[in-house]
């Protein structure tokens, strides 16, 4: 026995050697490439530590793969509106895109689930649990696919927060708050407790809280957030529980998407090259807006904004009207079911616990 495990032992370290090596070694050029791929990429981000790390990474792309592919990266908004980037994709317009998944919930209402929702998973590892220990990934391929893109993957980054004119101390302050959202369960959520929701890209929200035509916006992180300027027009931040940044979407994620036919003509060599430097991209970019995040708050506390958070008292109230509006969205289609249901066995595991079959008695999966 003793003997078998240390085999296994050695092979599995082996194995993982091999896979490391695969994911770290760089990309050798195809010496029947005779011109390089170049791919118009724009990303969701406005501006800040967000928009700089995504240009930097882009424009490393050419060096790394010897001259082969190359990304030309652009800010929010540069070639076609927040809103019309997966369009853009799938008319050619772009080859690529880095958007906020969220906002594709009104073409794919299973994209609601491919982004973290009010008080659904909350870490970045239990979504990473759902990706690839729960078929998330490829479901998400499949889904893209319907519209003619293909996924490549998540990129983490990490949690928003609520910037406000007005304090926000309870889940009462939010009746009658005029309240900018991405849309989808996010938006319903808040309606539910009250707010005057609006749905607004985020290039617009700076305006948008200036003008007054909203009194308060969720959007990402401080650090994005504070080079946007929202320290100028705001004096309250509103986040979730000791403990949990934010309740409504604690791991924003982004996405990597290229246009189908795009992604068809690349050699098996560099998409699978493309795929893992997705994910490690992921990982520089996460780590790279924490340490910024880490820096900014700061910089509010010594503006003298005000940051309030959620009572605990309060959670359950925001745990009751999520779990409806889950088997809402989950309903719209079969694709949604589908995640939310691998979703679902996720939270409810001992794992996690924050699911019990009586918190949705009576309500209906339809798969």
């Amino acid at each position: 026995m003793l003997s078998e495990t240390k085999t296994s032992r050695r092979r599995f370290i082996g194995g993982a050697a091999v896979a490391g090596a695969a994911v770290a070694a760089p990309y050798i050029r195809n010496a029947e490439a005779a011109e390089t791929i170049s791919w118009k990429v724009q990303t969701s981000w406005p501006a800040g530590v967000g928009l700089n790390t995504f240009k930097a990474w882009c424009n490393s792309i050419k060096e790394k793969t010897g001259g082969e592919l190359e990304f030309k990266p652009y800010a929010a908004k540069e070639i076609v509106g927040d809103f019309e980037l997966l369009d853009g994709v799938k008319n050619g317009v772009l080859e690529a895109m880095n958007s906020f998944t969220v906002y594709w919930v009104g073409k794919m209402p299973a994209a609601a689930f491919l982004s973290s929702y009010l008080m659904g998973l909350r870490y970045p590892h239990e979504w990473d649990i759902f990706f690839y220990g729960k078929d998330g990934l490829k479901m998400a391929r499949e889904i893209f696919a319907k519209q003619g893109l293909h996924y490549v993957g998540r990129i983490h980054h990490g949690p928003n927060i609520v910037h406000s004119k007005k304090p926000i101390r309870s889940a009462e302050d939010f009746k009658g708050l005029k309240l900018r959202v991405p849309g989808g369960m996010i938006a319903e959520g808040f309606a539910a407790i009250g707010a005057r929701t609006t749905l607004l890209p985020g290039g617009e929200v700076f305006s948008a809280l200036e003008k007054g035509t909203v009194d308060a916006a969720d959007y990402t992180g401080p650090a994005v957030n504070w080079d946007l300027g929202f320290q100028q027009v705001t004096k309250y931040i509103w986040m979730g529980p000791v403990g949990l940044e934010s309740i409504y979407q604690p791991v924003d994620l982004m996405d990597f998407v290229v246009n189908q036919a795009v992604w068809n003509k690349l050699s098996p060599k560099m998409k699978l090259w493309i795929e893992n430097e997705v994910e490690a991209y992921s990982a520089h970019h996460f780590g790279a807006i924490q340490k910024a995040d880490m820096e900014a708050w700061d910089k509010f506390i010594k503006a003298g904004i005000e940051i309030n958070r959620l009572p605990f008292d309060d959670l359950d109230k925001f745990q009751r009207i999520a779990v409806p509006i889950w088997f809402k969205w989950a309903n719209k289609d079969k694709d949604a079911a589908r995640v939310f249901k691998a979703q679902l066995d996720i939270m409810e595991s001992p794992s996690l616990g924050y699911v019990t079959p009586d918190m949705y008695q009576g309500q209906k999966l339809n798969l």
